[in-house]
């Protein structure tokens, strides 16, 4: 039987890798995961802070209270990677060719 991997845990594997969060609201930030606690209260360094309006801000060091976190992308690169990458053809399509 394969071993499972609690979400805690997942997270703890990232301490000192990149990590992107997404916020709820209007926030998104990328940065070097520090620590978390139970609460998934988390501190992050080197980080870049996106906004739905295109905005991104660097900052040093930030901490983020765990009830707002939606969700978290270890080694993401943020929402301008993400929206940047190619968009793989449907299978039908490369299929029909």
């Amino acid at each position: 039987m394969a071993s499972q991997l609690l979400p805690l845990e997942l997270i703890d594997k990232c301490v000192g890798s990149k990590i992107w969060v997404v916020m709820k609201g209007d926030r998104e930030f990328t940065g070097t995961l520090l620590g978390f606690d139970d609460y998934v209260n988390m501190v992050l360094e080197n980080v870049t802070e996106f906004d739905y309006a295109g905005t991104q801000t660097t900052l040093p060091k930030i901490l983020l209270n765990g009830n707002n976190i939606c969700m978290l992308i270890p080694g993401g690169e943020g929402p301008v990677a993400a929206s940047s990458a190619p968009t793989p053809a449907p299978a039908a399509a490369a299929a029909s060719s």
